[in-house]
């Protein structure tokens, strides 16, 4: 009786193995997170916010994950070569950010690289477009899948896990550019 029961139990778990897998296959190899906020402020005035990692402890979410997080700022002082680095608790994790383009005042771009608590190497894009009076200002994050991160995708939905601290750190962004 107890082989039996073992047996069943073997097939069960070697089928939920072979759905999880069915269904990491079928995700996608890239990966994109995207949230659009309107500053009523010139993107001149919201520029600098981003293109400067030290005004980034003014508005963005994730400085708040560990208020000991040791941070190391290299290269340019601003802009294409400015590096951040960053050593925090298990929530904040260790990682990398190097802004690798920086288009006055439309465009950021930032090479993202997670090293705790899971590597990640991920690209970050900030776009400013005037729109009358405001500024529709975009944070997006996108890079790739490989088929572990497929698996992680089939129980964690990433739009959702980062998206709401893109909508946070917009909302900070927004409050600190129209004062």
């Amino acid at each position: 009786m107890f082989l039996y029961i073992a047996l069943c139990a073997a097939m069960i778990i070697a089928v939920a193995v072979g759905i999880v897998l069915i269904l990491a296959a079928s995700k996608p190899n890239i990966f994109r997170v995207q949230r659009t906020a309107s500053i009523h402020a010139a993107p001149e005035k919201i520029f600098p916010l981003i293109n400067d990692f030290h005004s980034w402890s003014a508005w963005s979410p994730f400085e708040k994950l560990d208020s000991a997080m040791k941070k190391t700022y290299s290269g340019a002082a601003q802009g294409t070569g400015a590096i951040y680095e960053w050593a925090g608790n298990a929530k904040a994790g260790v990682g990398r950010m190097e802004i690798t383009a920086s288009a006055p005042p439309a465009k950021i771009t930032i090479k993202l690289d997670f090293l705790k608590p899971f590597p990640g190497h991920n690209i970050v894009e900030f776009t400013l477009q005037p729109n009358g009076s405001a500024t529709e200002t975009t944070w997006a994050m996108h890079g790739p899948v490989p088929f572990v991160g497929k698996i992680f995708h089939v129980f964690i939905n990433m739009d959702r896990m980062v998206g709401g601290s893109f909508e946070e750190g917009l909302a900070n962004l927004k409050s600190v550019a129209e004062k």
